[in-house]
Order: C-alpha cells, then sequence, then structure tokens
C-alpha cells in the first residue's frame, strides 16, 4: 500500500491530473507483465469503476494490459503498435495515453529505485535508456525526477 500511495503523491507532485494521480493508487490491482499479482479480477473491473471513476479505471487497465516486450519500443511513435497481454488486441494508443502510460511508469518505477539501492544498481541503466528514450512522452517534473533518482544528468 506504501508504493501505491508513494506513487500516486509523486504522480500529484509532477502535477498529473486527478485520474491520473488516482491510477497511480490502483496502478498495480490487476497485475502487470512485471508483477503478475493480480489484487483485484478483471471481471471486478466495475468495482474499480465505481472507487475511481471510469478514466482513472481505463488508464489502470491500460497501464496493466501492456505486454511490455511488444509495446515498449514503439512507445513514441504516432504508429507504434501496442499489444494487449490479456487480450492479444493490437492498437495504436492515442497521444496522451502514451503519455499517462510512460508518466505511470516512471513514476512506478522511480518510486522502487529511489527506495532501494539494490534497484537502482541492477536496473538504473536500463531504466535510465528506457525513460530518455521516452523522453518526449514525460512532463518535465518526471524527467528531472528521472535524472534525480537514477543520478546521472542527461541532455
Amino acid at each position: 500500500m506504501a508504493h501505491l500511495q508513494r506513487v500516486s503523491a509523486l504522480l500529484a507532485s509532477w502535477g498529473a491530473r486527478s485520474a491520473l494521480v488516482s491510477a497511480g493508487l490502483c496502478h498495480a490491482f490487476y497485475g502487470t507483465d512485471g508483477f503478475p499479482v493480480a489484487l483485484l479480477d478483471l471481471g471486478r473491473r466495475a468495482e474499480l469503476v465505481e472507487a475511481i471513476g471510469v478514466e482513472a479505471e481505463t488508464l489502470v487497465y491500460f497501464y496493466a494490459s501492456c505486454d511490455r516486450k511488444s509495446s515498449y519500443r514503439g512507445l513514441t511513435d504516432d504508429r507504434g503498435t501496442f499489444v494487449d497481454r490479456f487480450t492479444g488486441t493490437r492498437m495504436v494508443p492515442s497521444l496522451e495515453a502514451r503519455q499517462d502510460f510512460a508518466e505511470l511508469t516512471a513514476a512506478n518505477e522511480l518510486d522502487i529505485a529511489a527506495i532501494s539501492p539494490e534497484v537502482r544498481t541492477r536496473y538504473g541503466a536500463d531504466l535510465l535508456e528506457l525513460f530518455t528514450r521516452w523522453r518526449p512522452l514525460l512532463s518535465g517534473s518526471a524527467w528531472e525526477h528521472c535524472r534525480s533518482v537514477l543520478g546521472r544528468a542527461v541532455h
């Protein structure tokens, strides 16, 4: 719960709109490609909608549904394909959806890296490379936080 609260607070500190802040609080509810434990079954999506609203739940689903191997590389491309790992559906998300996804991913990963020297050592270079590629999708605040947590200034 502490991680979820920190991710939500981090998004708020970056100036994210309320739906994205709420999604940060619930981002792992359906599990993710990197965290397979689901806190809420997909068949109960309506319950999360009731709790946080349609827009925030849609963001949570989109985040959880990402097939990282298939989707990460083309995220900055206007025609890049996003693959839903639950359904296998391929889609080309809007710029706003890609920005929200990048921002939520950054908040999640940077929170973990900020509190774990082991994670920074083991994954810091890969995270920095990923967020450098995604820089066009990240807010200025998210990018600055990335540079701060990962410990290197990148231009």
